[in-house]
């Protein structure tokens, strides 16, 4: 490709803003902050992308870039699950929703299921799709980690 911008580069970027904002902990303004500057970035690596190598022989090069673009796809998808689940949940920690001590607070209520988010195409919100969770043997109590 004749763009300027490694694929390395968008790669350390795209890690870094889920490293800050989608991560053990996370908040509402981060994970918002990264469904505003994810596009942004996915429309950069797709102008200024550069890719070396030819189209004559395998190109690890372009395989890279090919895993670059879908972790871009999955990023957004992941920030849009961990905005829509509000509560903290095993290693998902929202920081607006823990006890005065910093304890997770779950939110068993709205939240007892499982979350499968279907790609509905660039620009467009992805679908999502709801699974319940039945306990039979166990009942949903609140853990403490002290």
């Amino acid at each position: 490709g004749g763009g300027k911008r490694s694929v390395d580069d968008f790669h350390r970027t795209l890690g870094k803003l889920m490293w800050d904002n989608c991560g053990m902990a996370r908040n509402k303004a981060g994970l918002e902050e990264n469904l505003r500057k994810i596009p942004e970035l996915r429309e950069q690596f797709w102008k200024e992308a550069y890719v070396p190598g030819g189209s004559d022989e395998l190109n690890p090069w372009l395989e890279k870039a090919g895993r670059v673009a879908d972790f871009l796809e999955f990023a957004e998808i992941m920030c849009h699950d961990a905005l829509y689940r509000d509560e903290s949940c095993g290693g998902h920690f929202r920081e607006e929703h823990q006890t005065e001590e910093g304890e997770a607070v779950r939110n068993d209520e709205d939240f007892a299921h499982v979350a499968v988010w279907e790609h509905q195409g660039v620009g467009v919100k992805p679908a999502l799709h709801k699974e319940p969770l039945v306990f039979e043997n166990v009942k949903l109590t609140t853990r403490s980690y002290k």
